[in-house]
């Protein structure tokens, strides 16, 4: 058999080079749109577990940490709703919870926490920074206090 045969038998039933960088283009563009519909169906999961859990915390836990997530969002509306250990979090875009909040009474300690995990950006000079609260309830200072160190905790 000639060359130009063999290279004719080879090329039946083969894609062109073009039709195989198309074929790989089109494989990209949906598994972005299966990355981009998981994130979202994730998030809106995320969100619902969050909503669930701090519906089955026991007043005033509840209105507490209902209170707490109106500031977290309103402070740092890119924070995504998260569970964190159980607990009603606050993630980055790259999914690490920043803000939690644990409710004392579920816990069976006499006040809840307002905490910040290692992700806050919360440093201070000399090396010794809070990372968490004891929250027994808010008022309009600690929502002041709250909303500041949320939008400190996120500043790049």
């Amino acid at each position: 058999m000639s060359g130009a045969a063999n290279a004719k038998k080879n090329q039946e039933g083969r894609f062109s080079e073009e039709e195989r960088t198309a074929m790989r283009a089109r494989a990209a563009e949906l598994k972005a749109e299966v990355r981009r519909a998981t994130a979202e169906e994730k998030a809106a999961a995320d969100a619902a577990a969050f909503e669930a859990k701090i519906a089955e915390m026991p007043q005033p836990d509840r209105s507490t940490a209902e209170r707490v997530h109106a500031i977290v969002t309103e402070a740092a509306p890119e924070l995504l709703p998260k569970l964190y250990y159980g607990q009603p979090g606050w993630a980055n875009a790259g999914g690490k919870v920043i803000v939690f909040f644990r409710s004392g009474l579920l816990d069976k300690a006499r006040y809840s926490t307002l905490g910040f995990s290692v992700q806050a950006k919360l440093d201070e000079e000399g090396g010794l920074w809070p990372t968490s609260y004891a929250l027994e309830e808010v008022t309009d200072d600690s929502a002041k206090t709250i909303a500041k160190l949320v939008e400190k905790a996120v500043l790049n």
